[in-house]
């Protein structure tokens, strides 16, 4: 029990941490929202239209990347779909994903559901933690027949 206290209250430090960081960033003159959607753009986007390629015509990727309420938000998302066509009838189902930016600067995905889960950092430009939720999600999508 203890140590579940210690935990929260290091994750709690380092939110901290990070919102310092992000506020000093902001008083120095860098637009964290530029950041954090220069960050979708170059890691979620680029692993979700790579995705669209790879999966052609077995599973569908679609990606909503300039919702109109969210045009000028400070913490910018994305959603995007994966889903598969049943049969002839064209029945589909489809889930809706949202990858949110924090003001800390972490990166997660969530949907109805599903706990959301942690991709990343704007801070760091590795793609591998949203490319493996992203495969993840296909092929539970792909599954879905």
């Amino acid at each position: 029990m203890i140590s579940k206290f210690k935990e929260a209250l290091e994750r709690g430090k380092e939110a901290r941490e990070q919102e310092e960081k992000v506020r000093n960033e902001k008083a120095e003159g860098v637009d964290f929202g530029a950041q954090a959607r220069a960050w979708l753009n170059d890691v979620v986007v680029a692993s979700l239209q790579a995705a669209q390629a790879d999966v052609t015509g077995e599973v569908t990727v679609d990606i909503d990347t300039a919702p109109s309420h969210q045009a000028k938000a400070s913490t910018p998302s994305i959603r995007f779909q994966v889903y598969r066509k049943r049969g002839m009838e064209e029945e589909v189902i489809r889930r809706t994903f949202t990858v949110d930016v924090h003001l800390s600067g972490e990166v997660s995905v969530s949907s109805p559901g599903i706990v959301a889960r942690e991709v990343g950092n704007i801070g760091d430009r590795s793609d591998e933690p949203f490319s493996s939720l992203l495969a993840e999600l296909i092929e539970e999508a792909a599954k879905d027949t």
